[in-house]
Protein backbone atom coordinates (compact mmCIF):
# COMPACT_ATOMS: atom_id res chain seq x y z
CA UNK A 1 0.00 0.00 0.00
CA UNK A 2 1.64 3.53 -1.27
CA UNK A 3 0.96 6.50 1.17
CA UNK A 4 0.27 9.78 -0.80
CA UNK A 5 3.53 11.94 -0.11
CA UNK A 6 2.55 15.51 1.92
CA UNK A 7 1.97 18.36 -0.04
CA UNK A 8 4.81 20.55 -0.27
CA UNK A 9 4.29 23.70 1.24
CA UNK A 10 5.03 26.49 -0.58
CA UNK A 11 6.22 30.29 0.96
CA UNK A 12 3.95 33.03 -0.44
CA UNK A 13 6.28 35.30 -2.19
CA UNK A 14 6.48 38.44 -1.01
CA UNK A 15 5.67 41.86 -3.12
CA UNK A 16 8.63 44.54 -3.27
CA UNK A 17 8.59 46.67 -0.97
CA UNK A 18 8.23 50.44 -1.96
CA UNK A 19 12.19 50.97 -0.78
CA UNK A 20 12.88 48.11 -3.04
CA UNK A 21 11.20 49.60 -6.25
CA UNK A 22 13.01 52.87 -5.19
CA UNK A 23 16.55 51.39 -5.68
CA UNK A 24 15.45 49.30 -8.63
CA UNK A 25 14.65 52.28 -10.49
CA UNK A 26 17.26 54.16 -9.03
CA UNK A 27 20.01 51.73 -10.02
CA UNK A 28 18.20 50.91 -13.36
CA UNK A 29 18.45 54.76 -14.11
CA UNK A 30 22.32 55.43 -12.97
CA UNK A 31 22.79 52.22 -15.40
CA UNK A 32 21.31 53.72 -18.21
CA UNK A 33 23.04 56.63 -17.80
CA UNK A 34 26.58 55.17 -17.65
CA UNK A 35 25.45 53.04 -20.66
CA UNK A 36 24.19 55.95 -22.71
CA UNK A 37 28.13 57.02 -24.04
CA UNK A 38 28.85 53.24 -25.37
CA UNK A 39 25.54 53.08 -26.78
CA UNK A 40 25.83 56.34 -28.61
CA UNK A 41 29.60 55.39 -29.57
CA UNK A 42 28.30 52.50 -31.01
CA UNK A 43 25.44 53.73 -33.08
CA UNK A 44 27.67 56.35 -34.46
CA UNK A 45 30.21 53.67 -35.28
CA UNK A 46 27.96 52.21 -37.69
CA UNK A 47 26.59 55.42 -39.28
CA UNK A 48 28.62 56.63 -42.04
CA UNK A 49 31.19 59.61 -42.14
CA UNK A 50 28.59 62.05 -43.12
CA UNK A 51 25.47 61.07 -41.75
CA UNK A 52 27.83 60.81 -38.02
CA UNK A 53 28.48 64.50 -38.51
CA UNK A 54 24.93 65.91 -39.51
CA UNK A 55 23.04 68.21 -37.47
CA UNK A 56 20.90 67.66 -35.79
CA UNK A 57 22.35 64.64 -34.57
CA UNK A 58 20.10 61.66 -34.04
CA UNK A 59 20.86 58.35 -32.17
CA UNK A 60 19.94 55.39 -34.58
CA UNK A 61 21.55 55.68 -38.43
CA UNK A 62 19.31 55.71 -40.80
CA UNK A 63 21.49 53.38 -43.13
CA UNK A 64 23.22 50.99 -40.81
CA UNK A 65 27.31 50.32 -42.36
CA UNK A 66 30.42 49.05 -40.93
CA UNK A 67 32.68 51.55 -43.04
CA UNK A 68 33.76 52.75 -39.93
CA UNK A 69 35.53 49.45 -38.46
CA UNK A 70 36.64 48.38 -41.79
CA UNK A 71 38.35 51.73 -42.50
CA UNK A 72 40.11 51.61 -38.86
CA UNK A 73 41.32 47.95 -39.68
CA UNK A 74 42.38 49.16 -43.03
CA UNK A 75 44.07 52.60 -42.38
CA UNK A 76 45.32 52.19 -39.08
CA UNK A 77 47.54 49.95 -37.34
CA UNK A 78 45.20 48.86 -34.67
CA UNK A 79 47.21 45.06 -34.37
CA UNK A 80 50.52 47.00 -33.43
CA UNK A 81 48.57 49.60 -31.26
CA UNK A 82 46.80 46.95 -28.92
CA UNK A 83 49.84 44.23 -29.17
CA UNK A 84 52.15 47.91 -27.93
CA UNK A 85 49.27 48.50 -25.45
CA UNK A 86 48.94 44.72 -23.64
CA UNK A 87 52.73 44.98 -23.99
CA UNK A 88 53.41 48.40 -21.61
CA UNK A 89 50.37 46.84 -19.40
CA UNK A 90 51.14 43.68 -18.06
CA UNK A 91 54.94 44.57 -17.93
CA UNK A 92 53.61 47.75 -15.48
CA UNK A 93 51.66 45.87 -13.79
CA UNK A 94 53.79 42.79 -13.27
CA UNK A 95 56.38 45.24 -11.89
CA UNK A 96 53.82 47.57 -9.81
CA UNK A 97 52.73 44.57 -7.72
CA UNK A 98 56.56 43.47 -7.16
CA UNK A 99 57.77 46.70 -5.90
CA UNK A 100 54.48 47.78 -4.07
CA UNK A 101 54.33 44.15 -2.49
CA UNK A 102 58.01 44.46 -1.18
CA UNK A 103 58.08 47.93 -0.32
CA UNK A 104 54.67 47.86 1.15
CA UNK A 105 55.50 44.63 3.39
CA UNK A 106 59.00 46.27 4.25
CA UNK A 107 57.03 49.52 5.50
CA UNK A 108 55.03 47.41 7.35
CA UNK A 109 56.94 45.38 9.56
CA UNK A 110 60.50 45.98 9.38
CA UNK A 111 61.91 48.82 11.58
CA UNK A 112 65.35 50.68 9.78
CA UNK A 113 66.95 54.12 10.37
CA UNK A 114 64.94 56.67 7.88
CA UNK A 115 62.23 54.64 7.52
CA UNK A 116 59.91 57.99 8.58
CA UNK A 117 62.25 60.06 5.81
CA UNK A 118 61.31 56.98 3.27
CA UNK A 119 57.47 56.90 3.91
CA UNK A 120 56.89 60.32 3.98
CA UNK A 121 58.51 60.76 0.42
CA UNK A 122 56.20 57.99 -1.18
CA UNK A 123 53.33 60.08 0.83
CA UNK A 124 54.52 63.06 -0.56
CA UNK A 125 54.35 61.33 -4.34
CA UNK A 126 50.58 61.07 -3.35
CA UNK A 127 50.07 64.88 -3.56
CA UNK A 128 52.20 65.48 -7.10
CA UNK A 129 50.53 65.10 -9.91
CA UNK A 130 52.01 63.11 -13.18
CA UNK A 131 51.34 65.44 -15.41
CA UNK A 132 53.78 67.79 -13.08
CA UNK A 133 56.85 65.08 -13.14
CA UNK A 134 56.54 64.93 -17.51
CA UNK A 135 59.43 67.02 -18.43
CA UNK A 136 61.75 66.23 -15.76
CA UNK A 137 60.83 61.86 -16.61
CA UNK A 138 61.24 63.14 -20.22
CA UNK A 139 64.76 64.68 -19.98
CA UNK A 140 66.00 61.45 -17.59
CA UNK A 141 64.68 58.89 -20.16
CA UNK A 142 66.64 61.27 -23.04
CA UNK A 143 69.23 60.73 -21.33
CA UNK A 144 69.47 56.99 -20.52
CA UNK A 145 68.81 56.47 -24.19
CA UNK A 146 65.21 54.99 -23.74
CA UNK A 147 63.03 57.65 -25.79
CA UNK A 148 60.89 55.22 -28.63
CA UNK A 149 61.53 52.39 -26.66
CA UNK A 150 59.04 50.00 -24.52
CA UNK A 151 61.32 50.81 -21.53
CA UNK A 152 60.88 54.29 -21.66
CA UNK A 153 57.36 53.91 -21.48
CA UNK A 154 57.19 51.17 -19.44
CA UNK A 155 59.69 52.04 -16.71
CA UNK A 156 58.69 56.04 -15.51
CA UNK A 157 54.86 54.40 -15.04
CA UNK A 158 56.23 52.03 -12.16
CA UNK A 159 56.96 54.37 -9.61
CA UNK A 160 53.38 53.45 -7.74
CA UNK A 161 53.25 55.76 -4.69
CA UNK A 162 49.25 55.02 -3.71
CA UNK A 163 49.92 51.54 -4.39
CA UNK A 164 52.81 51.07 -2.14
CA UNK A 165 50.74 53.11 0.48
CA UNK A 166 47.87 50.83 -0.26
CA UNK A 167 49.65 47.52 0.84
CA UNK A 168 50.85 49.04 3.27
CA UNK A 169 48.15 49.77 5.21
CA UNK A 170 46.78 46.34 4.20
CA UNK A 171 50.14 44.84 5.35
CA UNK A 172 49.97 46.50 9.09
CA UNK A 173 46.40 44.43 9.40
CA UNK A 174 47.79 40.87 8.77
CA UNK A 175 48.36 39.80 13.24
CA UNK A 176 52.17 39.29 13.32
CA UNK A 177 51.65 36.20 15.23
CA UNK A 178 51.60 34.23 12.13
CA UNK A 179 54.50 35.62 11.05
CA UNK A 180 55.96 34.83 13.97
CA UNK A 181 54.93 31.17 14.67
CA UNK A 182 57.12 31.26 11.42
CA UNK A 183 59.91 32.60 12.55
CA UNK A 184 59.82 30.15 15.47
CA UNK A 185 59.91 27.06 13.12
CA UNK A 186 62.99 28.39 11.09
CA UNK A 187 61.18 30.38 8.66
CA UNK A 188 63.10 33.43 7.10
CA UNK A 189 61.88 36.62 6.02
CA UNK A 190 61.12 36.04 1.77
CA UNK A 191 59.79 32.58 2.97
CA UNK A 192 57.47 33.95 5.19
CA UNK A 193 56.24 36.83 2.90
CA UNK A 194 55.99 34.29 -0.27
CA UNK A 195 54.26 31.43 1.68
CA UNK A 196 52.12 33.34 4.23
CA UNK A 197 51.93 36.97 3.62
CA UNK A 198 51.41 36.80 -0.17
CA UNK A 199 48.53 34.08 -0.06
CA UNK A 200 46.60 36.10 2.63
CA UNK A 201 46.93 39.63 0.47
CA UNK A 202 45.45 37.65 -2.64
CA UNK A 203 42.45 40.27 -2.99
CA UNK A 204 44.62 43.65 -2.24
CA UNK A 205 46.79 42.30 -4.56
CA UNK A 206 44.46 41.52 -7.46
CA UNK A 207 42.86 45.18 -6.60
CA UNK A 208 45.87 46.86 -7.00
CA UNK A 209 46.71 44.47 -10.25
CA UNK A 210 43.62 45.90 -11.80
CA UNK A 211 43.60 49.44 -10.85
CA UNK A 212 47.67 49.34 -12.12
CA UNK A 213 46.37 48.12 -15.16
CA UNK A 214 43.24 50.05 -16.28
CA UNK A 215 45.70 52.89 -15.66
CA UNK A 216 48.50 51.90 -17.68
CA UNK A 217 46.17 51.26 -20.93
CA UNK A 218 44.13 54.67 -20.66
CA UNK A 219 47.64 56.59 -20.27
CA UNK A 220 48.07 58.72 -23.17
CA UNK A 221 50.29 61.91 -22.18
CA UNK A 222 53.74 59.59 -21.22
CA UNK A 223 53.41 57.17 -24.27
CA UNK A 224 52.45 60.39 -26.76
CA UNK A 225 55.41 62.50 -24.68
CA UNK A 226 58.13 59.57 -25.08
CA UNK A 227 57.47 58.02 -28.60
CA UNK A 228 57.33 59.13 -32.24
CA UNK A 229 57.34 55.76 -33.56
CA UNK A 230 54.33 54.87 -35.54
CA UNK A 231 55.06 51.12 -34.22
CA UNK A 232 55.19 51.80 -30.52
CA UNK A 233 51.99 53.92 -30.44
CA UNK A 234 49.16 52.32 -28.03
CA UNK A 235 45.62 52.72 -28.31
CA UNK A 236 44.93 55.83 -27.28
CA UNK A 237 47.81 57.09 -28.92
CA UNK A 238 46.63 55.56 -32.26
CA UNK A 239 43.44 56.26 -32.02
CA UNK A 240 43.85 60.09 -31.61
CA UNK A 241 45.68 59.34 -35.12
CA UNK A 242 42.21 58.67 -36.50
CA UNK A 243 42.02 61.99 -39.45
CA UNK A 244 42.54 62.85 -42.60
CA UNK A 245 42.75 65.95 -43.87
CA UNK A 246 39.21 67.02 -43.79
CA UNK A 247 39.29 66.58 -40.02
CA UNK A 248 38.63 64.05 -37.21
CA UNK A 249 36.96 60.79 -38.68
CA UNK A 250 33.97 60.43 -35.65
CA UNK A 251 32.64 57.11 -37.06
CA UNK A 252 35.99 55.84 -36.66
CA UNK A 253 37.00 57.14 -33.70
CA UNK A 254 34.04 55.84 -31.88
CA UNK A 255 35.17 52.62 -33.79
CA UNK A 256 38.29 52.54 -31.71
CA UNK A 257 37.39 53.78 -28.65
CA UNK A 258 35.16 51.18 -28.16
CA UNK A 259 37.98 48.66 -29.79
CA UNK A 260 39.97 50.66 -27.07
CA UNK A 261 37.73 49.86 -24.24
CA UNK A 262 36.93 46.36 -25.03
CA UNK A 263 40.11 44.81 -23.14
CA UNK A 264 38.90 47.02 -20.00
CA UNK A 265 35.03 45.70 -20.44
CA UNK A 266 36.56 42.27 -20.49
CA UNK A 267 38.65 42.63 -17.17
CA UNK A 268 35.78 44.11 -15.37
CA UNK A 269 33.73 41.56 -16.41
CA UNK A 270 35.92 38.51 -15.05
CA UNK A 271 37.47 40.11 -12.51
CA UNK A 272 34.40 42.17 -10.49
CA UNK A 273 34.44 40.08 -7.26
CA UNK A 274 38.66 40.71 -7.00
CA UNK A 275 37.54 44.24 -7.62
CA UNK A 276 34.84 44.83 -4.68
CA UNK A 277 37.05 42.46 -2.52
CA UNK A 278 40.21 44.21 -3.51
CA UNK A 279 38.29 47.86 -2.59
CA UNK A 280 36.92 46.86 0.83
CA UNK A 281 40.33 44.97 2.28
CA UNK A 282 42.14 47.64 1.15
CA UNK A 283 39.90 50.71 2.67
CA UNK A 284 39.21 52.41 -0.90
CA UNK A 285 35.76 52.03 -0.23
CA UNK A 286 35.35 55.13 2.28
CA UNK A 287 38.05 57.34 -0.04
Amino acid sequence: MTTAAPPVRTRPRRGWTPGQIVLTLLGTAVSALFLAPLAWALFTSLKSETEAVEVPTHWLPHDWTGQAWTALFETGNITNWFVNSLVVSVCVTTIVLLVAALAGYGFARTEFRGKGVLMSVVMAGLMVSPAVLGVPLFTTVQQMGMVDTYWGMILPQCAPAAMVYILYKFFQGIPRELEEAAFIDGAGRWRVFFTIIVPLSRPSLAAVGIFTFISSWNNFLWPYMVTNNPDLMTMPNGIATVMNSYGIQWAQLMAGGLMAGLPLIVVFVFFQRQIVAGVAHTGLAGQ
